[in-house]
């Protein structure tokens, strides 16, 4: 008999909350924060997710098991090392294991120490000595702010000019804060990207999960980056060998390597991952659940969601089965007009209440209002719902996404139309 408390606001939580309310040992679910849509599988709790004092309190108030953490803020603030010291489960890395994300540099480091091919790089903590560096190379460059920049603080370089105008807007115009106080600035890699995720407890690793995501806002991946517009899995391309090649070569000797340090990672390790001619390649790692990979990889865990996180956090995830299921799942994100630059927000949304089959949405920017006695459900963020479809095929299971988020209004919606389309042409099913 569990009570868990799921931290965060948007799609990702909502699908976590979705999944861990069907574990047949949670008997009550909290969500600080959450949205329109979490409020349907949990009680919300009016909670910055970043407020980790906040989170705290909550979690000791309504006696929680489980602190289930979903954005890498709270991660890297040490939310985990809190709870911990009180005694109460979390599922996610300590702060000093979450630097794997809030920090480019510590990630490239490890990586050399756990001998897992990367890119290229160099770390700046001076404006000049950048300008000076790029002025030398000529070739395609990749510039990242060093710390959390909640996905927007990377910008792909194809001109020496272009590479400069990314060090000053993170290094004087400050674009993302103090995380851009240094920067790394990267080769750049040439291949297919793919997201990779695995459970560990610090020494073992549950099998691997792999998702697409598309970071652009426009069809044919035009346009700024934003927080993810879709995401599709298994990706077509996924093959036991390369699940099992990036097992080897990059996942297990990461976590090794952290044990190593004596800063064991506990929680899902994600690596964004790059097949190059060379091989695979990490461009960087997470320390949490994609947003939208969570959308896909969470309806195809098999096993109990509670028993492997709880599994992670106490050494015991060598005795426990952790497995994925292989139906094609897509899903495709329906966001505010304007997004990711300025919107607005306060739109009715309509059609969510209809039966739409082997489909399921996910909210992350809406919000519950009362207006004369009748509940509504109006936008509140840049991407507001995640749609996600499942069937036989990638075809049949973008079919289904798409039908499902026809259904569904809002003043300005936007969402891409191409979600999926190549991987689903190429015609391989289950």
């Amino acid at each position: 008999i569990l009570h868990v408390l799921v931290v965060g606001s948007g799609a990702r939580e909502h699908a976590l909350a979705w999944r861990l309310e069907q574990s047949p040992s949670v008997t009550g679910l909290w969500v600080a924060g959450g949205n329109a849509g979490t409020s349907e599988v949990a009680a919300n709790l009016d909670i910055n997710p970043e407020d980790v004092p906040g989170v705290v309190d909550a979690a000791k108030t309504h006696g929680i098991d489980l602190v289930v953490v979903g954005p890498e803020v709270p991660l890297a603030a040490g939310i985990v090392d809190t709870l911990q010291t009180l005694g109460i489960a979390a599922f996610g890395p300590t702060q000093s294991a979450a630097q794997l994300e809030s920090s480019k540099n510590f990630a490239r480091v490890v990586m050399g120490e756990a001998g897992v091919a990367g890119p290229a790089y160099h770390t700046f903590h001076d404006y000049e000595d950048a300008l000076a560096h790029i002025g030398r190379n000529q070739t395609p460059v990749v510039v990242k702010a060093d710390g959390l920049a909640a996905g927007k603080g990377v910008s792909l370089c194809h001109t020496p000019q272009d590479a400069a105008a990314a060090v000053q807007r993170c290094m004087r115009d400050r674009a993302y804060g103090a995380a851009g106080d240094s920067i790394v600035v990267e080769e750049m890699l040439q291949g297919r990207e793919v997201s990779v995720f695995a459970f560990t407890d610090g020494e073992n690793l549950s099998p691997l999960v792999a998702a697409c995501d598309y970071k652009r806002i426009g069809d044919g991946d035009e346009g700024p980056n934003t927080g993810g517009m879709g995401s599709y899995s298994p990706p077509e391309f996924w093959t036991e060998a390369l699940s099992r090649r990036i097992a080897d070569d990059i996942m297990t000797p990461t976590v090794r390597a952290m044990a190593d340090r004596g800063t064991p990672y506990c929680g899902v390790l994600y690596a964004g991952v790059m097949l190059t001619d060379d091989g695979p390649r990490v461009l960087e790692f997470n320390c949490r659940f994609g947003d939208p990979e969570a959308q896909v990889i969470l309806p195809l865990l098999e096993s109990d969601p509670v028993e492997v996180m709880l599994a992670c956090g106490n050494g015991r995830l060598g005795e426990t089965l952790v497995s994925w299921r292989t139906e094609p799942h897509v899903a495709v994100i329906m966001a505010s007009g304007g997004y990711p630059d300025a919107y607005d927000t306060g739109f009715e949304i309509s059609g969510l209440d209809v039966d739409s089959p082997q489909s399921v949405v996910f909210h992350a920017g809406t919000r519950r209002v009362s207006h004369a006695g009748e509940d509504s459900v109006v936008t509140s963020g840049g991407r507001v719902l995640t749609a996600v479809g499942w069937g036989d095929s990638l075809g049949q299971a973008r079919d289904r996404a798409y039908a499902r988020i026809r259904t569904i209004d809002f003043a300005g919606a936007y969402f891409r139309t191409d979600i999926a389309r190549t991987a689903a042409a190429a015609g391989k099913s289950t």
